[in-house]
């Protein structure tokens, strides 16, 4: 179950890094042009870049404690907790606009149940 729960914390952080990236790399006016980020047009180019930073750092704290001294297994629960709430807005935005938003359901039970699965780093049982 633990080489499990590692490949879902693998696939939440590479989701996250990778829509983080990409919305820091591509252009505002790029981004608010793409069909599929209709979304974009509703906020600032610098909430977009803050967006794709708080996913990335949530990718790299869910993800990092794998390489890092036990004592850094606390960041993972926090950091599915951070991505689980932009998840909530998330969907919320998607759901204001008349958006599909199944893939960000899915990705708020992923980081839900990461948060969960690794709650005893955090003390609690």
């Amino acid at each position: 179950m633990k080489i499990v729960n590692w490949i879902l914390q693998g696939i939440l952080a590479f989701a996250f890094f990778g829509a983080g990236a990409l919305k820091l790399a591509t252009p505002y006016a790029e981004l608010a042009t793409d069909p599929n980020m209709a979304w974009v047009s509703d906020f600032s180019a610098t909430q977009i870049k803050i967006i794709a930073v708080l996913e990335m750092l949530g990718a790299i704290g869910v993800f990092a404690p794998l390489f890092l001294p036990r004592r850094f297994a606390v960041l993972m629960p926090l950091a599915a907790t951070g991505l689980a709430c932009v998840m909530v807005g998330a969907v919320f935005v998607h759901i204001s606009n008349g958006e599909p938003y199944a893939i960000n359901m899915v990705l708020l039970g992923l980081a839900v149940y990461i948060t969960w699965i690794r709650r005893g780093a955090l003390g609690i049982n």
